[in-house]
């Protein structure tokens, strides 16, 4: 049993024990609710059983913030964590006061359809998966009678891919002039992007120890979200190749105080990009579509899949095939032409 009452500015938490054939409580105050909630949450879940926790009564929203700091904080990566901080607003602006009791599956999908009519369906995919684990953690500890989160589906808007790929001609078009204007920092940024299909946080990480001829170590990520530079996966580090003109450039770079040879500058990489494209009339993509870019490229000039996933750092070859193997349009267009040929074989 858990029991949180506030007693002046305070709050004291105590959860009911059952030790030597005695029951015993245990007892602390804290300043804020939040931080008792949490403490009876990791004390209970110690307790073995886990079926105590917090009773059905508590409110969805309370148990996905209480669930994600005791359990998710540890098991996550730093940015990943952040991710689950949004989410946790969203679930609270969502399901407000409903109660873990309250809840199944026609509920939850309705709550979910309602965040969709505003947000595409990829987004609304990634808040869903997870109130998912959230929903199926508390089915296997007890507080829930039905594993129904499988039940719930995904809605939404099908948006337009904003990190799609370049054609080769455009491809070319911008590897040209940003090496032929290289002298700016941001070019050479693309340029490197465009080169190694490194993700932006594995590009602002670069330092000059992390150069070696000719190629670059990929050992960190910065992000806008979090002071932690560990790479997306064990995966992400690798070594990637890269041409002696661009080493040459990257060698001329100067490190910044902090050790790193490219300025984050706001991260407002994207918009930087989106202006160039428009200005050498290149349809838009975002710094991510130069890395499917690079390995769309590589996939159309019939470079071995296995080679292209461990060059961008997959955690597998079906990431790869998954996501980031499109056909450019031109190959698409050679495709057609070659599979009408061998159709058009068979009656001949």
């Amino acid at each position: 049993m858990v029991s949180i009452v506030k007693r002046g500015s305070t709050y004291r938490a105590q959860i009911s024990l059952y030790k030597h054939g005695e029951h015993k409580k245990l007892t602390k105050s804290f300043t804020s609710k939040k931080e008792a909630q949490r403490w009876a949450l990791e004390n209970e879940l110690e307790k073995g059983n886990g079926k105590q926790l917090a009773e059905r009564n508590t409110t969805f929203a309370d148990f996905f913030e209480n669930w994600m700091y005791v359990i998710k904080k540890n098991d996550v990566k730093e940015t990943t964590f952040q991710n689950y901080i949004r989410t946790s607003k969203i679930v609270r602006n969502l399901f407000q006061d409903i109660q873990l009791k309250d809840l199944n599956d026609i509920v939850i999908q309705r709550k979910i359809d309602e965040y969709a009519k505003t947000h595409s369906k990829k987004t609304t995919h990634e808040v869903l998966l997870k109130i998912k684990t959230a929903l199926r953690d508390a089915y296997f500890r007890g507080y829930l009678t039905n594993d129904f989160a499988g039940l719930v589906k995904t809605r939404g808007k099908e948006l337009p891919k904003r990190n799609k790929a370049l054609s080769i001609m455009d491809f070319k078009k911008l590897r040209t002039y940003v090496l032929e204007h290289s002298d700016r920092e941001f070019n050479l940024l693309v340029l490197v992007a465009l080169e190694t299909g490194m993700r932006r946080g594995e590009l602002l990480g670069i330092r000059k120890e992390d150069l070696f001829e000719y190629g670059i170590k990929v050992r960190r990520s910065i992000s806008p979200t979090s002071t932690d530079t560990s790479l997306k996966t064990k995966n992400s580090k690798r070594d990637v190749s890269i041409n002696k003109e661009v080493y040459d450039l990257l060698n001329q770079l100067v490190a910044k105080d902090n050790g790193y040879l490219f300025d984050p500058d706001g991260f407002q990489q994207s918009a930087k990009l989106s202006k160039l494209l428009k200005k050498l009339d290149i349809d838009r993509t975002t710094f991510h579509g130069l890395r499917d870019t690079h390995a769309s490229f590589l996939f159309s000039q019939e470079i071995d899949i296995a080679y292209v996933s461990q060059r961008l750092g997959h955690i597998n070859i079906q990431t790869t095939q998954n996501y980031y193997l499109q056909l450019m349009p031109e190959k698409k267009h050679q495709q057609d032409a070659d599979a009408l040929n061998l159709l058009n074989s068979l009656s001949s």
